[in-house]
């Protein structure tokens, strides 16, 4: 074709008019109020309490043996009662200060240990040489020569507390600060990072999952080891806990209150996991997207 044969076409202009978005209909199928429960995890877990605790109802009324095995009302009106006569909140508050104490002195230790183990080859192979040797050690079987040590008292469970802590959160946090990758390390070391800058700002957000993972264990070592001490060896420098609790009403057959001082136990380690640990997570590795 020659230019001369070419001719210009114009075309007419388009003009559109704005469509509201409702006029297309229903983008998303709104949710059902079922559907929308079932999408909260809080609501999930309390169902399957919920459902643990009908299942306990069910088989005390069943077995009709409260010296056997009471229902789960029995044991919520002894908790009731011996919260109200404030004798519960007691063994409580003697539990909960030990155990602070046992598990703060135990992330220190831990936090030295792991500092050490990251200084050096001779550091690494003493964390790990010493979490090898003492990890599996049951710190319950540590409970003779912490009453030889320090006596009968806060001290002994103190000790114990800080080895079930001490190891638990130490292999955690050294072995997430060596899975931390050669490149995030070398950014670190590239912006000039070093010493405490370079492990707070590098190493401990990278590792984190894993430091919170141990401080879990940790919390849950602590928390088992202190009962069982104190259902050994009862009273701590004159007022027990809550092993002491059970302890005691076992030996005056109120098996109500002992499954009281149980359920008590349980709700604590729930209440710890879900507010505190929970609450942590979703501020931190969650925020940050390093888990989903």
């Amino acid at each position: 074709m020659h230019e001369r044969d070419k001719v210009l076409v114009v075309r007419a202009e388009l003009a559109h008019d704005v469509v509201e978005s409702s006029a297309f209909g229903v983008v998303q199928k709104p949710l059902s109020t079922f559907e929308r429960l079932y999408n909260m995890g809080a609501v999930r877990k309390t169902a399957i309490v919920l459902l643990l605790a009908i299942i306990w109802e069910a088989a005390g009324r069943y077995l009709h043996n409260d010296l056997l095995f009471p229902t789960f009302s029995a044991a919520v009106e002894a908790l009731l009662h011996s919260l109200i006569n404030g004798s519960l909140v007691i063994k409580i508050w003697a539990s909960l200060k030990v155990l602070l104490m046992g598990y703060g002195l135990g992330i220190l230790a831990a936090a030295i240990f792991t500092a050490i183990g990251i200084s050096s080859r001779i550091g690494n192979d003493l964390l790990e040489t010493l979490t090898a040797m003492f990890n599996p050690l049951p710190a319950i079987a540590l409970l003779p020569i912490a009453l030889i040590w320090f006596g009968l008292g806060n001290g002994s469970l103190v000790f114990v507390l800080v080895h079930s802590v001490l190891w638990a959160v130490a292999l955690n946090t050294h072995s997430g600060f060596m899975a931390v990758s050669t490149t995030l390390r070398m950014v670190g070391k590239n912006y000039g990072l070093r010493g405490f800058p370079y492990v707070a700002k590098i190493l401990v957000p990278a590792a984190f999952p894993s430091i919170l993972t141990g401080l879990k264990i940790g919390w849950a070592f602590a928390w088992r080891t202190l009962i069982a001490s104190e259902l050994v060896f009862g009273v701590s420098s004159g007022s027990g806990g809550l092993g002491w609790y059970i302890y005691e009403n076992k030996n005056q057959l109120e098996i109500p209150s002992v499954f009281a001082g149980l359920l008590t136990v349980i709700l604590i380690g729930l209440a710890v996991e879900n507010l505190v640990f929970r609450t942590l997570e979703n501020s931190t590795v969650r925020k940050w997207g390093m888990q989903s």
